[in-house]
């Protein structure tokens, strides 16, 4: 089947890209309003996009009356943000985050979620999250017509379970990271497959 996006409704465009671009990680990011109160919210396109110095991005769409939802909006006027890696252990209470209430409710505490502080920026991390990224702000590109935000926020700072990071190097298994599927479906981690190093095939003549 061919599908022209052009002639689809947003929605209909919505649901294919978001049942194609599978599995995605979810940035669980926690940021301040101007009362000071911590927002907690769920976002699922998300991915890191450099390494030095380390960066990720994130894409946060609007809500139906046109306006930015609200973590979009205490980064850009804090120009601060706190990365929550999500996994299995946290995903019920994760997916309820989401659930829409006023800027002013507090979802870390409708959700007696514990709320540590961060090491050298102002909103807090979650205890219950294996893992958390400090972020600053580092660029914000409105994109397409519905003019999403693409935050790009550089890290200042990672906070990591002890048991997790071994060499350096992160233990996914341990993790047990949860990713999100289209519609309102997660998946965990299956069969892990470790290869050789790539090579491509040489004709010997």
């Amino acid at each position: 089947m061919e599908i022209d996006p052009s002639r689809n409704t947003t929605a209909e465009n919505y649901k294919i890209m978001t049942g194609l671009v599978v599995p995605r990680p979810i940035a669980w990011v926690t940021t301040l309003n101007q009362a000071g109160a911590t927002n907690l919210s769920p976002f699922s396109a998300f991915t890191f996009c450099s390494h030095k110095p380390p960066m990720v991005a994130i894409s946060i769409g609007r809500k139906g009356g046109g306006e930015l939802k609200d973590t979009g909006d205490n980064i850009l006027q804090t120009g601060e943000f706190v990365v929550n890696i999500v996994n299995r252990a946290v995903l019920e209470v994760m997916h309820n985050s989401s659930a829409p209430v006023p800027p002013e409710v507090s979802e870390a505490e409708a959700l007696q979620l514990d709320q540590l502080p961060s090491g050298i920026i102002a909103p807090p991390r979650i205890a219950e999250a294996p893992a958390s990224l400090e972020c600053k702000l580092h660029m914000a590109i409105p994109l397409g017509e519905e003019r999403n935000m693409l935050v790009i926020g550089e890290v200042l700072r990672f906070h990591v379970r002890d048991d997790l990071i071994k060499d350096g190097k992160i233990d996914t298994v341990k993790l047990d990271p949860v990713a999100r599927l289209g519609g309102p479906n997660y998946a965990v981690l299956g069969q892990v497959i470790q290869t050789p190093e790539a090579a491509l095939p040489v004709d010997g003549g």
